[in-house]
């Protein structure tokens, strides 16, 4: 017999509860459910409504008709999903991305026709003009600057295109200040005080954006976003851009992306009592695809572990490409 097995030690013994599934489950502290996922859909205005175009950069991801989208929701939807972040691709842009608030508009009739078809879905539509502008940047332009007053009144007018198309929650992603008050306003002066606001809070500028960009083809034609989206190596500025829009009436608070940015999720979670939001974003989903595609990780023990991370430092949702496979895999409930 050992010496140490003589001795009655009282050190740690944390291998007691992971030595079967069943304990390791009933003692787990973190856990994911299909209530907490959003899946973004990109949504094309167009007239072919077979429409259905791969995203190279996105494996398994895909720009999608108005049919299409229904199809795909539909789908979805009998797999459990919930909630669901809307980006539009339009027929035409110009200078001030007026297609972004046309009541005909691929979003606004996206809207329609989800909450026609599925009530129950929780409809959020993204709030930007990037998707919209002949230039790809997020507002209006003064010179080779975005002019930020100016766009706000711009901002409101989606924002309101979108609430009066059935949009559960609007998501201004602008990066303007100012932006959750203005809307704010904007809304509750044309009754729908009952609409809520999921702010972009922390919006940074990074470099995990990019397969997003081909995705809703918004890629500034000049320049970049780094005078409105914040600086990677800053956390005080992530919680004052938060705390201003909480004090601004946002309902719900988003840190983007999520991943290379859990300890702003943590700091985040530590400060506000709103729900947060966590946005795993397209370089994420596509680092992780890749390496999925190259036999370099278990598809599902690595989308899952990513998810929990994201969990695990202190949101309550998670806006991630992953939804519609997780919840067809049963790798929650």
């Amino acid at each position: 017999m050992s010496e140490i097995s003589q001795t009655n030690h009282s050190f740690f013994r944390g291998r007691r509860l992971r030595r079967t599934e069943s304990l390791r489950a009933l003692v787990q502290e973190t856990r994911l459910s299909r209530d907490d996922l959003i899946m973004p859909y990109f949504v094309v205005n167009t007239q072919d409504c077979n429409f259905c175009k791969p995203i190279e950069a996105m494996p398994g991801q895909n720009q999608l008709s108005l049919t299409q989208l229904i199809l795909r929701v539909e789908k979805a939807v009998g797999n459990g999903l919930r909630a669901c972040l809307l980006f539009g691709i339009p027929a035409h842009k110009d200078e001030q991305g007026s297609e972004g608030w046309a009541a005909d508009g691929v979003v606004q009739q996206a809207c329609r026709l989800l909450k026609e078809k599925f009530p129950e879905l929780t409809v959020i539509t993204d709030v930007c003009l990037c998707e919209y502008t002949a230039h790809g940047h997020c507002g209006l332009l003064a010179g080779s600057e975005v002019d930020n007053d100016p766009t706000l009144d711009l901002l409101c007018n989606c924002a309101l295109s979108h609430a009066e198309a059935g949009a559960d929650i609007v998501a201004p992603s602008a990066m303007m200040d100012g932006a959750v008050q203005a809307i704010r306003a904007a809304l509750d002066g044309n009754g729908f005080t009952h609409v809520p606001i999921m702010s972009y809070s922390a919006k940074f500028a990074s470099s995990f954006y990019g397969p997003f960009r081909e995705a809703a083809e918004s890629a500034p034609k000049f320049g970049n976003r780094k005078s409105y989206q914040m600086n990677p190596a800053n956390s005080r500025e992530a919680l004052l851009e938060t705390l201003s829009d909480v004090e601004e009436g946002a309902d719900i608070l988003m840190v983007k992306p999520a991943m290379p940015y859990l300890d702003i999720l943590r700091a985040v979670r530590e400060t506000i009592l709103q729900p947060l939001a966590g946005y795993q974003v397209s370089g994420e989903y596509s680092m992780l695809m890749a390496a999925i595609s190259n036999g370099w990780l278990n598809k599902d023990a690595a989308i899952l572990e990513s998810l929990t991370s994201i969990k695990r430092a202190g949101v309550d949702l998670i806006i991630t490409y992953f939804s519609e496979y997780v919840l067809e895999a049963g790798l929650v409930k």
